[in-house]
């Protein structure tokens, strides 16, 4: 046995124990092996086997099956998280050699699509997750207050939930309630109000439940006025904090608002109605009682667990663990609170000494601080400078508008698959913001000409096309990375048909 064969044997037995650890069936197992031999043979793959053959088990596992009566189901229920645990890769390295292994494969653009939106959702998550702890923290005691649990029989089990394992409940509904709606799942600014309402439903049970005072903080600039007296009631009628918590964490009200009321609400009623949760559903609420809370903490994560299974997506409570940053391939202290496989064993980081404005959402447009106050249309000074003109574009760069905003809106869709006309207002939206930002820069970009260029008219300037699509494209970039980030370029230049050097010069 040469060198080459002898390399290629060791390869294979630690594909099959990685098999093995995976519990991997024949016929996936047999097209992975098969796809990365044809690689090898025909590509340097440089760094870890083990890697790279973890992607082509990963490919495997997502081709469709036919299933009996149904079409098709994507792949074999193998986990990604265990697929990368096994080969000891982090997800970051994960999406870096799987970019790398889909260019030599030659995969489908179904398949690349689906890779990217895995990755874009894991952006997402990876943000909201930064900004999860603090709000938490802020709004309920640390877990270092949680009384001793005393080990019980299985029929004692009925007691008071801790804030550890409220943090893990609250992130697993909302990683849950994120995976259903593929629609926001990579839109960061929504899947932000959809945090907002997960933490809002499981403050407002809190002050519904017996155990209140040992949960909340009772420094929380939410709580009720009278909180803190022996008589407090919450007052009759559903609670709602969604209002106090956009304003103390810079949510937008009307927006988180909308999503409570389009996606949050009618997903929990549908999880109460399943007995995934028990508790009231007219009013949202019990499921924090001792006696419903084990139960739905059980159920949700089971249920989640299927979800993540059946549709190939990151386990999202990959965040939650003690080897977060292991597994995520992140440097530096993790933001995680509580180990999965403990829940009960709070650990030091999610009352430790770090800041909320430490973790703030850094987006251009998060807090909407460069937007506040603008109009979706020109300034006064603006408008009066445009008239100044020798001859006033103002009618021109009116009209361009209309015309982008409809070029725009009617070729935006994040999913043919998905709802075209929520698509389509998230559209609307997207080019409203930016209209605003473009209206913004125009100003600050004419100003600078008149410091460099004096008195000169500038007409010339201000009536190339192509300046003002690049800038709108420019802007559209912008707000759509804020919301979706890394963003979806080139998109925009192809919608508008721009040559990608006219819009970065």
């Amino acid at each position: 046995m040469n060198e080459e064969e002898e390399t290629l044997h060791k390869t294979r037995q630690g594909f099959e124990e990685l098999c093995r650890a995976l519990n991997m069936d024949e016929e996936a197992s047999n097209d992975a092996w098969k796809n990365y031999e044809n690689i090898n043979k025909n590509y340097t793959l440089e760094g870890s086997e083990l890697h790279w053959l973890a992607c082509a088990l990963y490919v495997a596992c997502r081709t469709s099956v036919p299933t009996v009566g149904k079409g098709t189901a994507e792949g074999n229920y193998v986990s990604l998280t265990r697929i990368l645990r096994c080969s000891e890769q982090s997800l970051i390295e994960f999406f870096r050699k799987m970019r790398k292994w889909q260019d030599m494969a030659d995969l489908p653009p179904d398949f690349r699509q689906r890779t990217e939106k895995l990755e874009r959702n894991f952006t997402v998550t990876a943000v909201i997750f930064k900004k999860y702890v603090p709000i938490f923290r802020d709004i309920f005691r640390p877990p270092s207050d949680d009384p001793p649990r005393a080990h019980r029989s299985r029929k004692q089990r009925r007691h008071p939930c801790t804030v550890a394992e409220l943090f893990n409940f609250c992130w697993i509904l909302f990683v849950h309630a994120k995976g259903n709606f593929p629609m926001i799942s990579d839109d960061l600014v929504n899947s932000y109000h959809l945090l907002l309402c997960a933490l809002d439903l499981v403050y407002c049970n809190a002050l519904l439940c017996s155990a209140r005072k040992e949960l909340l903080n009772p420094a929380f600039k939410g709580l009720p006025e009278d909180f803190g007296s022996k008589d407090f009631k919450p007052g009759p009628g559903p609670l709602c904090a969604i209002e106090k918590l956009c304003g103390l964490h810079d949510g937008l009200v009307l927006e988180a608002k909308g999503v409570k009321e389009h996606f949050w609400k009618p997903f929990i009623k549908k999880l109460l109605d399943k007995k995934i949760l028990k508790g009231k559903e007219e009013t949202l609420s019990g499921f924090l009682d001792p006696a419903n809370f084990g139960d739905s903490f059980t159920s949700i994560g089971r249920v989640y667990e299927e979800h993540v299974l059946s549709t190939g997506s990151l386990d999202e409570r990959i965040f939650l663990g003690d080897g977060a940053n292991e597994d995520i391939g992140t440097p530096g202290a993790c933001y995680c609170a509580v180990g999965t496989e403990n829940r009960e064993r709070p650990t030091h980081n999610l009352h430790s000494s770090q800041t909320a404005s430490a973790l703030r959402v850094s987006t251009p447009l998060t807090g909407r601080n460069l937007l506040t106050g603008l109009k979706h249309g020109p300034s006064d000074k603006l408008a009066g400078t445009l008239r100044a003109c020798a001859r006033d574009p103002s009618e021109a760069i009116s009209n361009r508008l209309r015309d982008m905003s409809e070029a725009f809106c009617q070729n935006y869709e994040s999913n043919k698959e998905e709802n075209n006309s929520l698509a389509k207002d998230i559209g609307v939206k997207y080019f409203r913001l930016a209209e605003a930002l473009y209206y913004k820069t125009l100003e600050a970009v004419i100003n600078q000409e008149k410091r460099r260029l004096g008195d000169r008219d500038l007409s010339g300037i201000l009536e190339k096309d192509v300046f003002h699509r690049s800038l709108l494209a420019c802007c559209l970039e912008i707000v759509i990375f804020s919301y979706r980030p890394p963003g979806e370029f080139p998109r925009v230049i192809e919608i508008f048909e721009l040559p990608p050097t006219t819009s970065t010069r």
